[in-house]
């Protein structure tokens, strides 16, 4: 299939642009990849730090007989329900080596926190910046570089950006990616939602709430709705970095097991035929991957995450090029918030590989791209037990679910899930494929908040029971680490529901699984920058508009340009900047980029 003219005249620009930074970074990878095996160049005293944990048979093949050695770098702890079943594949994975005249080491392990449960705390304002802190770790691993190839175990939700952005500054090294599969299905994600709602409005209490969160998040596995860690999931097959199909298949069974020994065997492969992963992930790999955040309504988080992601490899993207794609790129998925399905519904019906299988069909991403196997088709195809008990992959057919996936032929949308907006109030993005057609424009008096606490107080004493745009402002990088904002969906779905136009406007992130409430997100430049958001005042009335791509508030423009604009409350910069270590985060919050450049604390 020919390749979409928007998708071909996305990517030119993109490679145009970005042909110093890219330049540099090839390389970069290039004069690293010709140094030769570490084993075979460092000291003597080097070699034998490296090496003095290993059984002697691994020494002997990494020192005399020249074995590749495989680097682990592990995210796995068990507060992250995600990654519970990581601590078990170093075992796999070694003796997977072995079995290949290969060895493998543990290189580091990386810090991973759980957004879910640090939502609506200080510890969510250190999430964001755990990203560049991941990929800080990640490259501690890898400098011992004694490497020949490596395998990158994580899944949620900036572990794998983080991994990914530290493994492309190794990028000479062949690197695969691991993930360990969702959690089975438990209480339904609209049956959650509603009690959330319920909670919000008082109408149950603690006890009830938990018993329907605990039967909701119940065992290992990542979280079955379709946030960032998911999405996760789907970009990088989309991107040639997994086991093609590995993405969603549950932890805890023998496939699962054998999709890891594959993973090692696949890098084995890569480090033989040369396959770098900063050669993978190139300008069209890269937008690959935004295609399939947008077929798939994917996170809103990785319209940041991956620009970082790019910015790694020395490729340069922004919001517009994810605005001209979505223009074009079908909606073709409707899983949780964007429908009723889970990912296990999700998998079920069709999955990455019936995603990937439509795309390229509808030449809507490059099909001549390197991945860590042989080519993107090899994406289409679902793994399985064979005949023989070896692994087998199967062409993935029709959606067993129309009301799950569909094709790109008739899809649920002709457009992608995610907006840019626009206007006197800034930059901005809008997922807007779980919002009802008729709340795609809102236009209200504003309600200005400085923080998420302020506006729940105001919900709960009925001071919001009306049309009204909600603005939260010193919720960006700079000002507070920018945390996610989900705990305020189920007041604001409240009030949607009780028949009130409702939006939610800020510097802030909401959650890769923000849903039915329009909420223009990431708003740049950020208050704490001087950005247009320290303007707006209460009552002043503010139009959100994703048909049209805007974001204004309606004052006269002699009146605007002349307002007193606000400034960090003293009392808030301050309790912002202690406790649970967000002392130690003072730096990345000064030196970090907008949202729309990543967010960034390295560059």
């Amino acid at each position: 299939m020919k390749l979409h003219s928007v998708v071909d005249a996305v990517t030119l620009p993109i490679r145009e642009r970005s042909a110093p930074t890219r330049g540099a970074y090839l390389a970069r990878i290039a004069n690293a990849g010709q140094a030769g095996r570490g084993a075979d160049r460092m000291g003597c005293a080097n070699v034998a730090h490296a090496f003095a944990g290993m059984p002697s048979n691994d020494k002997f093949k990494v020192v005399v007989e020249r074995a590749p050695n495989i680097a682990i770098v592990n995210a796995y702890n068990d507060m992250l329900s995600a990654h519970v079943p990581l601590q078990h594949y170093p075992d796999l994975i070694k003796a997977e080596a072995r079995l290949h005249g290969a060895t493998a080491q543990v290189a580091g392990g990386v810090p991973a926190m759980c957004d879910g449960v640090t939502q609506g705390t200080p510890g969510m304002e250190l999430s964001l910046f755990s990203r560049d802190v991941i990929a800080m770790a990640t490259a501690v691993s890898l400098s011992h570089d004694m490497f020949d190839a490596a395998l990158m175990l994580g899944v949620c939700d900036k572990i794998v950006p983080g991994l990914l952005i530290g493994a492309l500054h190794f990028g000479h090294l062949p690197t695969v990616f691991v993930p360990a599969g969702p959690m089975t299905s438990g209480l339904s994600n609209n049956a959650k939602a509603k009690v959330r709602e319920q909670a919000a409005q008082g109408l149950v209490g603690r006890a009830e709430l938990l018993e329907a969160e605990s039967a909701a998040y119940h065992s290992p596995g990542t979280c079955t709705f379709y946030g960032t860690a998911n999405s996760n999931q789907m970009l990088l097959e989309a991107m040639g970095l997994h086991v093609p199909g590995t993405a969603f298949v549950n932890p805890g069974n023998a496939l699962r097991d054998e999709l890891t020994r594959e993973a090692a065997r696949t890098v084995l492969g890569a480090a033989k035929s040369g396959k770098a992963i900063g050669q993978v992930v190139d300008e069209r790999a890269v937008v690959n991957a935004m295609v399939a955040l947008l077929a798939t309504g994917g996170s809103t988080n990785h319209l940041i995450h991956w620009v970082a992601v790019a910015r790694a490899a020395g490729i340069l993207i922004d919001w517009d090029d994810f605005a001209e794609l979505s223009a074009v790129v079908p909606l073709l998925a409707r899983v949780y918030p964007n429908g009723a399905a889970d990912v296990n519904q999700f998998q079920t019906a069709g999955g990455p590989g019936y995603i990937i299988r439509e795309l390229l069909d509808a030449g809507l991403m490059h099909a001549d791209v390197l991945t860590v196997c042989n080519d993107l088709r090899d994406y289409t195809r679902v793994p399985g037990e064979g005949a023989d008990g070896a692994l087998a992959w199967r062409d993935v057919g029709a959606s067993t679910d129309d009301s799950v996936l569909r094709p790109a032929s008739a899809p649920f949308s002709a457009t992608g899930g995610l907006k840019l907006l626009q206007g006197n109030l800034g930059r901005s993005v809008i997922k807007v494929s779980a919002v009802p057609d008729d709340r795609h424009v809102v236009q209200a008096p504003a309600r200005v908040f400085d923080s998420q606490d302020a506006l729940l107080a105001a919900f709960k004493a009925g001071e919001l029971a009306r049309d009204v745009v909600c603005v939260v402002r010193w919720q960006g990088p700079q000002a507070n680490g920018m945390p996610e904002l989900h705990k305020l969906t189920p007041p604001l779905a409240v009030l949607q529901g009780q028949g009130f136009k409702v939006a939610l406007v800020t510097d802030g992130r909401m959650s890769g699984a923000s849903g039915k409430v329009p909420a223009a997100i990431h708003v740049s430049p950020e208050a704490a920058a001087g950005g247009p958001l320290t303007r707006v005042r209460d009552g002043d009335v503010i139009r959100v508009d994703a048909v049209a791509g805007t974001l204004h508030a309606l004052v006269p423009e002699a009146e605007w340009a002349a307002r007193e604009v606000a400034t960090l409350p003293a009392e808030l910069a301050a309790a912002n900047g202690v406790g649970v270590g967000r002392e130690l985060f003072t730096n990345m919050r000064r030196h970090a980029s907008a949202a729309e450049q990543g967010a960034c604390t390295w560059l």
